[in-house]
């Protein structure tokens, strides 16, 4: 079972762009199995080539 969502399947390797284009997709229910409601927190976290690192605490 999935734990967290992936997009990569359907878009390719979108880097720096994943975590706002991921979380666009799980709000439109675009993505099978996730969903987001009002009062969750969520954290979101990549890495990616050369010094992008990102991470956020966000609460809907």
């Amino acid at each position: 079972e999935n734990i967290m969502p992936m997009s990569i399947a359907l878009l390719g390797n979108s880097s720096v762009a994943t975590i706002p284009t991921l979380l666009d997709l799980i709000l439109k229910n675009k993505i099978k199995g996730h969903k987001i409601i009002k009062d969750d927190i969520i954290v979101f976290a990549s890495v990616g080539a050369g010094m992008n690192i990102n991470a956020m605490v966000y609460k809907m």
